[in-house]
């Protein structure tokens, strides 16, 4: 597709003037509407993250998200999404925790939750605001917007970087000065002509300790992410089984992962969310592990309704629970586990039979075999039964 370089208005007085008023009014509405910052970059300002998007694909490094390959050429430039763009508004809210999310991981019995996800669905939240945002920006301005919250191929976290909100730090996720690693990106992308801002330099100097809190070892160097062995990607965007390797270190995480995130020690600066939808809902505060492995789908359906763990569905949530029993080695766990030694999906049967073969006796990982082994016909819980042979 071509792209289309609009005519830059003259750099008139007047056009200064306009632009500026344009920008105050902007920021101000961003405020009011719980944004914590706001910052304009042009849709060109991020060649060369394109670059490293097509290196990141061509070594396989983003898993199964086919997704990213079939709209990497959209996803490179903001004007290949949409030609008319001449300025991009780059919004950011926090969703700080009010506590270290790490603390969790201390307790084996418990799912731990990204903190994101904790949360209604920020999507739902951010877009009705951006869209609102977006039509006093267009009546302001006489220029079409179009709004955008991660659910498009855009380039956001490059993008926030360059109009200044934050530095992609060590770890690939953007780090604000102000705000730290807890940032919620929007993006409004409009036909106006509006002053950019300058981009943030890097500023995590000699630091790297999101790269050593890494228990799966996903960064190859700094600033460079494998998807591959990322706990986030593993538990939320792979669909099949998770490789053996990654499993003890998983933990007790069964959405996402926040250790590279919580250890940044900018952070401190980061303030809690000052929109109430986005406080935490209690019942997803870290969860029971018993009360996970027991919800059938209906059941999964209702207790993560509007918040972004419904969207993953409830196979590989418990797929990813049966990996948190297995950690945690509690023989309480067992009776949950046995019965999704039958469960309907052939995902969830396998890793019931790894987390049974840690929990169980060998008696009973040798009973239990003789019962469900004949009649299995998917390879891969197949496989699992044949491992615990020699484990």
């Amino acid at each position: 597709m071509s792209v289309i370089t609009p005519d830059i208005e003259q750099d008139t007085s007047e056009a200064k003037t306009r632009r500026g008023t344009l920008k105050a009014m902007l920021g101000e509405r961003a405020r009011a509407l719980g944004f914590a910052t706001m910052r304009i970059t042009r849709p060109e300002a991020i060649p060369a993250a394109g670059d490293r998007l097509l290196t990141f694909l061509a070594e396989g490094r983003h898993g199964t998200m086919g997704w990213m390959e079939a709209n990497a050429d959209r996803r490179r430039d903001p004007r290949h999404l949409w030609p008319e763009a001449r300025s991009v508004i780059m919004l950011a809210m926090s969703y700080a925790p009010d506590e270290d999310p790490m603390h969790a991981l201390a307790e084996p019995m418990r799912g731990v939750v990204s903190t994101y996800a904790k949360r209604a669905d920020y999507h739902d939240v951010m877009k009705g605001k951006l869209k609102e945002l977006a039509s006093g920006l267009e009546r302001e301005s006489g220029a079409p917007v179009k709004v955008f919250v991660d659910t498009a191929p855009l380039m956001e976290k490059p993008l926030a970087a360059a109009a200044g909100i934050g530095w992609q730090g060590k770890h690939t996720n953007l780090v604000s000065r102000d705000d730290g690693s807890w940032l919620f990106l929007g993006a409004i992308l409009s036909a106006a002509d509006l002053e950019p801002d300058a981009p943030e330099r890097d500023h995590c100097g000699s630091c790297s300790r999101c790269l050593d809190a890494c228990p799966t070892k996903a960064f190859p160097a700094p600033y460079q992410l494998d998807a591959r062995r990322c706990i986030a990607y593993l538990t939320i965007e792979h669909k099949g089984h998770i490789p053996e390797e990654f499993r003890e270190p998983i933990g007790n995480r069964i959405f996402g992962c926040d250790d590279c995130l919580a250890v940044c020690p900018w952070n401190k600066f980061a303030e809690q969310s000052r929109e109430t939808r986005l406080q935490m809902r209690h019942e997803l505060d870290n969860p029971p592990l018993a009360e996970l492995l027991a919800l059938d789908d209906a059941a999964f359906r209702l207790r993560f309704r509007g918040t972004p763990v419904k969207r993953t569905g409830r196979d590989r949530v418990v797929r990813n629970c049966l990996i948190a029993a297995g950690n945690a080695r509690d023989p309480s766990l067992l009776p949950h586990v046995t019965s999704l030694l039958n469960d309907a999906s052939p995902m969830v049967r396998a890793m019931a039979v790894w987390a049974f073969r840690r929990l169980a006796s060998a008696n009973a990982v040798s009973a239990a075999r003789t019962a469900n082994y004949a009649d299995e016909t998917d390879a891969d819980v197949r496989a699992e039964w044949n491992s615990g042979l020699s484990s």
